[in-house]
């Protein structure tokens, strides 16, 4: 009815076109914009949680990527340093009375000794250091025999001197005409003493002179042991000790003239005749020298040396042996010897794996380590043999890979090989890498 007026709306009340109505800032406004924030949090959250799981994600892989590359840690548990191996010393079969030692050409010191070490009579062993220094003061070229020498009625007159003396001798005429060399196996085979003054007075013009020299030949040479008094050894002031003379041995090895002669059994020489060799082992068990001796006071001696051969090794023992009872003792007791000391030489082996450590992963693998090539280091008796070994660290290995090395020394030799392992020490795989990253990056 027209006048009339209506009440407002009530808040639930709808417009003409049946659309809620809104009142400025009403319940409605509020509604609004709490669902918005609602929303607007759980998208955060939404956001958040693909971050983290992204995050994870990637962090992981990284990781693993990581893992897979990183270096290993050290394998090598095998111990570097050194030990010292020694065999069980050799018996010598010395005999019971006299003096002994033997020695090996190229080597300085003694192989065995027994006996006294002092000075003491050499009988005609002296002849080896009137021959040795009657070549330094007139040395013989290689192939060649050396001057002629006329030997004359004083060196007759020498003989006669000898035979009044009861000592070895060697036939000797006036005009009688040997070269050095002949006249030199006249001394050295049947051990003449008569050829050893000749000889010292026709290459130093007396035997004084002879002695002067010989005494400083003998210093040069560190023989401080030896002394001589006389060319033939007759003298008992000729001494020398058991290391001195198996050293002069050595150098009448190391003569091209001299090794020869003290290796020939029997020779004939103009107006001389025929000589034999007064050492009745030569050629037997590789003997091949040297000299014999014998007067009261030394007793029955000698000077030997024997080429032979012990695991495959060509060796020269060069020995002496003084104060024997009689030769046939002397005959009986070097070769017994001889043996003995042969059966001295051993070999240390060198190759395996036995002794050299073990290779030890961190993830349980082992493998022992072993030389690339066998081989082996010759001695005598009980040598120390110094074994050193150095290892590489490392962390995978395979057979052949070289992880160190280990070194054999002793008796002036020394033998390197290379180390590898026995079997292969493989990486553990991403597996171990990742569940250990203490060991992987600490």
């Amino acid at each position: 009815m027209a006048g009339v007026s209506h009440p407002p709306a009530h808040p639930g009340d709808h417009a003409a076109d049946g659309t809620p109505e809104s009142i400025p800032g009403g319940v409605g406004t509020r509604s609004d914009s709490t669902a918005n924030r609602r929303q607007r949090r759980r998208f955060r959250r939404r956001r958040a949680a693909v971050f983290t799981v992204l995050g994870v994600v990637l962090a992981t892989a990284a990781y693993t990527a990581l893992s897979a590359v990183a270096p290993l840690p050290a394998a090598a548990e095998a111990a570097s340093g050194s030990s010292t191996v020694r065999a069980a010393a050799v018996d010598p079969a010395f005999p019971a009375w006299g003096s002994a030692a033997v020695g090996l050409v190229g080597q300085d010191d003694l192989l065995v000794q027994n006996g006294s070490t002092a000075s003491a009579p050499i009988a005609s062993m002296t002849k080896t250091i009137t021959a040795l220094v009657l070549l330094d003061k007139h040395p013989i070229a290689k192939g060649e025999t050396g001057p002629t020498i006329t030997f004359t009625d004083a060196d007759v007159d020498i003989l006669q001197q000898v035979w009044a003396e009861d000592g070895s001798w060697a036939n000797v005429v006036a005009g009688e005409r040997l070269t050095e060399k002949q006249a030199l196996t006249a001394m050295l085979l049947p051990s003449a003493n008569n050829y050893a003054i000749s000889l010292a007075n026709w290459g130093f013009g007396s035997v004084d002179a002879f002695l002067t020299y010989a005494s400083s030949w003998l210093n040069e040479h560190g023989l401080t042991g030896t002394t001589i008094t006389d060319p033939s050894g007759l003298d008992p002031g000729s001494v020398s000790t058991t290391k001195d003379l198996v050293s002069i041995g050595k150098l009448v090895l190391a003569s091209p003239v001299l090794s020869e002669i003290v290796d020939t059994p029997s020779t004939t020489l103009p107006d001389v005749g025929t000589v034999q060799n007064s050492n009745e082992l030569l050629g037997k068990d590789g003997i091949v020298g040297i000299k014999t001796g014998w007067t009261d006071q030394a007793g029955h001696c000698l000077m030997f040396a024997a080429s032979v051969t012990v695991h495959g090794h060509a060796l020269k023992l060069v020995g002496v042996v003084t104060g024997a009872p009689d030769y046939d003792s002397l005959w009986s007791q070097v070769p017994t010897l001889l043996a003995s000391v042969e059966n001295g030489f051993h070999e240390v082996k060198i190759g395996g794996s036995a002794g050299y450590g073990t290779y030890s992963s961190l993830w349980g693998q082992k493998a022992a380590l072993k030389a690339t090539k066998t081989g082996g280091l010759f001695v005598f008796s009980n040598t120390p043999v110094k074994v050193t070994v150095r290892t590489s660290t490392a962390s995978t290995a395979a057979p052949g890979d070289a992880v160190g090395t280990v070194t054999y020394t002793g008796a002036g030799q020394s033998v390197t090989r290379t180390l590898t392992v026995s079997k292969q020490v493989a990486d553990p795989g991403l597996g171990w890498r990742m569940a250990h990253p203490q060991l992987m990056f600490l």
